[in-house]
This record gives C-alpha cells, structure tokens and sequence, in this order.
C-alpha cells in the first residue's frame, strides 16, 4: 500500500462483495449467517464502543439485536469481514429524550445520544470527531454506510419520472416500478489543492468557520473537467493566484455528504491574493514554520488543520517533505 493510501477513511482492503448484492438467495443466507453482524448509524451518527484503555470501536450487533426495530428500511450489505458478513441498519427515525438540535447543527457537534438498554459504553457519536480514533476498517465501514444511507434519504424519488423508488442490490441501488429506471449512489468529486510557493502554502477559510481555521483551498470539479483543470481554475476564482504544475497526490473518500476528495499540489505563479468573497471569506499565505507552530499548538492565530482530514494529512506530509 502507497503511502497516500494511509489517509482517514483510505480503505482498509474491506472485500465488499458486490457479486452477491443481486442474488437474492445468497443475501438471504448471509443475513442469516452465524457470524453477521450490522452496525447502527443515527442521523449519521455511527455507533460506537468505548474501552477502559480509551479505544474507540465500532459498534457491531448481531443481525436479531432489539434496537433494530427501531430501523424503518432494509440494512445495507456492506461486505465480508474474516468474522462474516458486515450490514449497516438506519434508526434515525428514534427519537432520543433531551435532544438539543443546536448542538446537532454545530460545526463541531460534541454531543451524543445513548440508546435506553445498551451498554453505558455505547453511544452515538459524530463520525469527524472520532474518525481518528477509529482503526481504518471501522473507518472505511462507517464512512461507507454513512454515504449510502444519506443518498438513499435524498434520493427516494425517481430522477426521470418522478414516481418512488425502492431500495435494490443490497442497499447499492434504487429501482423505479414505473418507468423502470435505475439510480446509483452519487459521488461527487473534489479538488483540494496544496498550493505552494517557495516556502509558503496557500490556506483560506470560509465564513462561518471557528476562528482561526484555515485549510487548503477545495472546489467541485466541473462536467468536461479534468482534475489538472480545476485545481487551476478553483485556486484563481477563489484567490487570483494562478497555478503552474499540477500533480495528484492522495485522494479521501469524504462522507460529508458524498464527496470524494482528490488531493492535488500545485505551483503557485504569483504571491498577491485578491479574494471572491462570494466564495471564501480569507485566503492568505502561510510559511512552513508558521504551519509547524499551528500544529503545534504554538500558533497565537492559526488553528492547525482538523485531524483526519485530507487537509491536515497533505500539510503534515508537506511538512515531513513525504508527499511523494
């Protein structure tokens, strides 16, 4: 595995066995297969164990447990583990006592929801806040069934016809009964760009953000795009540099809600910014060592990039002169 493979949610080998996702004999038999297990997600919100040595788990409950009935549609089939097959079950319709949608709409949401009857242990818990802590299987099985569940909550009406939808292929589908077409989870692609100059990166911000966060610059790639062309075109629409080289480096699938990020460095061809504060609120260069100091913590402004995402995993690499 390349180094660039090592990002958060990078793929942990998770075999996902899509030949079996249309053969309804063999779903039946691994949904009733000694070792399946589901795990849980809430709005979202995997759930989670927690260790007496501080570890950080995925929940996994085997495939009768109570709280799924709770669940108003079919589990996803994520995949085959070396204990058995992998689903992933939905209950955002439960509805937890003393819930505070402030906190749930918070950049940084802390908060978190304990089912009556589980462990103390267990809860559920905004995937960014402890994707860090979780190994890369759990990572990569969370990240999945958050993406899928999420498109199957927004896409439940035919694109074509506009009639209802059902669930198809394990949960990798959906099937319209009246005009007979078929829909596919969306991915949407993302360039986001270390852009350099000499000794200096280009971070920016966006308004609505935790004082003092900067990250890299990022943007959607367009239709009849390449990569190469949008890194170029995203770095001078936001902040009036223009971009020489361009190279890709890691890419990140990034659940939030369906993106897949493709990490690109870039040479910067000028140093003056001049911002579209119709796109971001800042964009400023910052030197290596000012970098260092954010990581650190020793920054007095600049807040070190979030943990786990590509952002920081670029910086930190950028930093180490390991981007190769």
């Amino acid at each position: 595995m390349k180094h660039a493979e090592t990002v958060t949610f990078g793929g942990s080998g998770l075999d996902r066995a899509a030949e079996l996702r249309g053969d309804a004999e063999a779903m039946a038999a691994v949904t009733a297969a000694p070792g399946a297990t589901t795990m849980v997600l809430w709005r979202g919100k995997p759930l989670i164990s927690r260790g007496p040595a501080g570890n950080t788990d995925l929940t996994r409950l085997p495939m009768d447990h109570p709280i799924l009935t709770e669940a108003r549609t079919p589990p996803i089939f994520l995949g085959r583990e070396d204990s058995g097959p992998v689903f992933a079950h939905d209950i955002s319709g439960w509805v937890p006592e003393a819930l505070d949608p402030a906190a749930l709409n918070s950049f940084f949401d802390p908060s978190e929801q304990h089912y009556p009857g589980l462990p103390d242990s267990d809860s559920f818990a905004e995937l960014r806040m402890i994707m860090t802590r979780l190994t890369a299987r759990d990572a990569e099985l969370a990240a999945t069934a958050r993406a899928l569940l999420n498109w199957h909550r927004t896409h439940r009406f035919c694109s074509k016809c506009g009639q209802k939808s059902a669930v198809a292929m394990a949960g990798w589908q959906r099937n319209c009964p009246a005009c007979g077409s078929q829909h596919f989870p969306r991915t949407d692609p993302v360039v986001i760009m270390l852009i350099t100059r000499g000794n200096s990166v280009l971070l920016g911000r966006s308004p609505g953000w935790p004082q003092g966060m900067y990250s890299l610059l990022a943007g959607f790639v367009e239709p009849g795009e390449t990569l190469e062309a949008a890194v170029r075109r995203e770095v001078f629409e936001e902040s009036g540099i223009r971009v020489g080289a361009v190279e890709y480096l890691a890419s990140q699938p990034w659940a939030f809600p369906a993106s897949l990020m493709f990490g690109c460095r870039g040479e910067g061809l000028s140093e003056d910014v001049t911002i579209d504060p119709k796109e971001i609120e800042d964009a400023r260069w910052f030197s290596r060592e000012e970098i260092m100091l954010s990581f650190s913590g020793q920054h007095p402004t600049l807040k070190a990039a979030r943990k786990g995402a590509i952002a920081e995993f670029l910086l930190r690499n950028w930093l180490a002169d390991r981007l190769e």
